[in-house]
């Protein structure tokens, strides 16, 4: 079952916050032992953000349960008016092809002398 779409949003709304929360946070700590800091390299947390928001959508494609062999049964609407979820059914596989009919072979021609 796929996990709702708001769940989706929220794990990737968290995965481009984090690199901006660790950041400010480092830099809290940072600023209270008395280092100097630089300006808040923004560029640099974007394209962190984008990396880990594009990692996770390359996991969601590995580890996603494969229906290719399956068939989609779509939702319907029952006699009171319920409906029911759409959801995917094995197919039976497909038989092996048989192989081709072959020609009877014919005897080989003799060579003229």
């Amino acid at each position: 079952m796929e996990p709702p779409l708001p769940r989706i949003l929220l794990v990737r709304l968290v995965l481009i916050a984090l690199p901006f929360a660790v950041w400010f946070v480092w830099r809290a700590v940072a600023l209270r032992t008395g280092r100097e800091m630089g300006s808040t390299p923004y560029a640099w947390l974007v394209a962190a953000s984008a990396l880990l928001v594009a990692l996770s959508l390359v996991a969601t494609v590995v580890f996603h349960p494969d229906n290719r062999h399956e068939t989609y049964v779509p939702g319907e609407v029952m006699a009171n008016g319920s409906v029911t979820k759409g959801h995917f059914e094995k197919t039976p596989p497909l038989p092996p092809p048989k192989p081709p009919l072959l020609p009877p072979s014919s005897p080989p021609a003799s060579a003229p002398q």
